[in-house]
């Protein structure tokens, strides 16, 4: 048994099909199958169920599976703190971001970052919250930007900064003027919200229910952008972080009175990681972009 038949062995089971997986570890179909039946008979276990059409993992499968991504976590793990040892400012680093985030931050700190950290290659990946938590556990990325709190005992996390959110209204809407609103001037209101599966839309239902407001049943946003141009078309009104907010687009921007609703957008990683050094340097980009 070596690391890339663990490696074999977790591609099949997150792809649920031999050539996937072969595609994924940049082998051939065969090579791949063969490797792991070898495993079995090695293991003297079946670890997938093969047929035509899928293939399936068995329960003892699931088990192996489970301690390979350990494994293959530790190995990962150890090569980064050699890595590190060297240099924690050089070398490639995968960082998750949630898509109502990533296209209105990251091109604020993208400049800092190749300014401070010129050696440091910044890998993106966006994807939504529940799967950048699962990818930080399994170590596909190396830490993510999230909104707080996450609760995951093997994770941990820092705050970068809030997010304030803001009521978004058509230019033709009543408190379009308005230079702040109140709880008391949205309470019974129904919003346009995102579809499920969006951070943002957990946040906005929060908010909803400290206003007093509810969500518009007949329509659910798959984006942000396509939320915008809804209230901009007067559809109806709803939340819209502060970074994400355009000049200009046919929307009213309207600041809430203090304590005004916000969002909290921190930096999560592995509490077992070796890239701390790197990480907390990119905390100190990130935070100070934020406030230019």
């Amino acid at each position: 048994m070596n690391i890339r038949d663990l490696q074999y062995i977790v591609s099949v089971a997150d792809h649920g099909h031999f050539g996937k997986a072969s595609a994924a570890c940049h082998v051939s179909q065969p090579t791949l199958s063969m490797q792991l039946k070898k495993l079995e008979d090695t293991l003297g276990v079946q670890l997938f169920e093969r047929n035509n059409r899928q293939v399936m993992i068995t329960p003892i499968g699931e088990e192996i599976t489970r301690r390979a991504r350990n494994i293959l976590r530790d190995v990962q793990a150890l090569r980064e703190t050699a890595k590190d040892a060297q240099d924690p400012l050089v070398g490639e680093l995968r960082l998750g971001v949630f898509p109502t985030l990533a296209p209105y931050f990251l091109p604020r700190v993208i400049p800092a970052l190749r300014s401070k950290l010129p050696s440091l290659k910044l890998l993106l990946i966006e994807e939504k919250t529940e799967r950048l938590i699962e990818r930080l556990k399994e170590g596909s990325i190396d830490a993510a930007l999230l909104a707080l709190p996450v609760a995951e005992e093997v994770l941990e996390s820092v705050s970068l900064f809030d997010d304030p959110f803001l009521l978004a209204v058509p230019h033709g809407h009543p408190l379009a003027r308005r230079a702040q609103v109140s709880e008391d001037d949205i309470a019974g209101e129904s919003l346009l919200l995102l579809e499920e599966g969006h951070c943002l839309r957990s946040q906005a239902l929060e908010v909803c229910r400290w206003i007093g407001a509810s969500e518009h049943e007949d329509f659910r946003a798959t984006s942000l952008e396509t939320l915008r141009q809804m209230v901009a078309a007067d559809v109806g009104i709803t939340l819209i972080p502060s970074l994400a907010a355009k000049e200009d687009d046919g929307i009213a921007y309207i600041p809430f009175r203090a304590p005004a609703p916000s969002r909290n957008i921190g930096m999560v990683w592995r509490k077992a990681t070796a890239r701390k050094a790197c990480l907390l340097a990119l905390k100190e980009v990130f935070a100070q972009a934020k406030t230019k």
